[in-house]
């Protein structure tokens, strides 16, 4: 078996066997193949690339993740529900290797797509929307979203975060409470094709979520968002924990380019990216004289 990813430049090969130590090398890999009793499997190799750069923000690791999941379930041929892929890849990104963070990356990679998903203590609760074609080709237009060009480590936001909910401290509280009521919100928003709405409500999201800790902004992030904002962004954020990665911001069009010049002035490049509408895909291919793979 070997295990290898281009990002990484990273090769690991293994045999019939061996254990699959986490020592921080493709832990990602190992942990998923682990935990599905997939290492023991006829012989397999894993090959992986991605265009989002660790630390990005972007949710790249529950996407891997997700994606292993899926890959492990298809060579297996198990009867995963979407359900149980987003549950197993959460459990194994969280609690087996002990990445921190939430749910909702392993539930938007999985099933795609626009949805409202409710997270209760004990199930979640994916609902999707109807969002017209016009009005998803519209967003997609008006969105930007750029690299800042640092990354940083997720788990250091989450745990100042955690910290505060923990002490119940009143302003994480009120603004916990506060990105509750704008998520069904913006949900309204573009259910009734008021994408305006929408980029100013994206902007009370923004200035709520820096109220969660002083560590998911800093001055260099803050002032890519003024600029952008003087130049015609209704709103935005930065993606994932905070603290570097990417910025999103939600543009009229007729602003766009020039929102997208001044974020090239300062260094942060934009990148094109677009929705995913099917959320987890795998597949079979045969060639003549090989073997499934």
């Amino acid at each position: 078996m070997k295990l290898e990813s281009v990002d990484l430049g990273l090769c690991l090969e293994y045999k019939a066997g061996d254990e699959m130590t986490l020592d921080g090398q493709l832990d990602l890999v190992k942990a998923a193949l682990n935990r599905l009793e997939a290492k023991n499997s006829h012989g397999f190799d894993v090959f992986l690339k991605s265009d989002a750069p660790p630390g990005s923000g972007l949710g790249s690791s529950s996407a891997l993740m997700v994606a292993l999941v899926g890959l492990v379930r298809e060579l297996k041929n198990l009867p995963f529900t979407d359900y149980e892929i987003a549950q197993l890849a959460y459990v194994i990104e969280r609690e087996d290797i002990g990445i921190l963070g939430g749910l909702q990356d392993q539930y938007a990679a999985t099933f795609g797509g626009f949805n409202f998903i409710e997270f209760f203590k004990d199930r979640v609760i994916v609902n999707p929307l109807r969002i017209s074609p016009d009005i998803a080709n519209e967003l997609e237009h008006n969105l930007l979203l750029c690299y800042t060009g640092t990354t940083r480590r997720s788990d250091r936001i989450i745990e100042d975060q955690t910290r505060r909910f923990e002490e119940r401290d009143p302003e994480a509280l009120c603004a916990l409470s506060e990105q509750k009521q704008l998520a069904l919100d913006m949900k309204n928003a573009l259910l009734r094709r008021r994408l305006n709405d929408f980029g100013d409500l994206l902007h009370c999201a923004w200035l709520s979520k820096r109220r969660m800790s002083s560590k998911i902004s800093n001055p260099g992030i803050d002032e890519l968002y003024e600029v952008a904002r003087k130049h015609g962004a209704l709103g935005g954020k930065i993606t994932g924990a905070g603290g570097g990665g990417y910025i999103l911001f939600y543009c009229c069009f007729e602003r766009k380019h020039k929102v997208a010049e001044a974020m090239r002035e300062m260094g942060a490049a934009p990148v094109d990216f677009a929705f995913e509408a099917q959320g987890l895909q795998t597949w079979r291919i045969h060639e003549s004289g090989t073997n499934d793979r």
